[in-house]
């Protein structure tokens, strides 16, 4: 009777668990023009920013695949004049319930770079 609870114990927890994979690490990093003569002006944000790209998994079919550019994309934008982030890491994870359900995401995490001339233009 022990055993199979212990097997039914380790079962479940195999087929319930997720997977996080740390993808990149990148000291700067932007999917927006960024004129880099023009790099000393921009000023560090105060706190970090992170965005996040997901798709679902219904039954075994996955309904599209998740986009690192996407993720990026929206921690930048989450910054009024953002145009690059720093000192940032790039995850990949998953989860999933078998035949039933699950998720499939990229997460972007980092300190936004801020263009103060397009930063004005956002606080007019």
């Amino acid at each position: 009777m022990n055993k199979a609870i212990l097997l039914s114990s380790i079962a479940a927890t195999i087929c319930f668990s997720g997977c996080t994979q740390r993808v990149l690490d990148f000291t700067i990093v932007s999917t927006k023009n960024v004129d880099i003569s023009k790099m000393a002006d921009l000023k560090r944000g105060t706190g970090r920013v992170k965005g996040e790209d997901m798709r679902h998994i219904i039954m075994f079919i996955p309904a599209g695949q998740p986009s690192a550019k996407t993720a990026m994309d929206k921690a930048i934008e989450s910054v009024p004049g953002a145009v690059a982030l720093t000192d940032g890491v790039v995850t990949s994870n998953f989860w999933w319930i078998p035949y039933i359900y699950g998720q499939t995401r990229f997460e972007v995490e980092g300190t936004p770079l801020i263009d103060p001339n397009i930063e004005k233009t956002y606080k007019k």
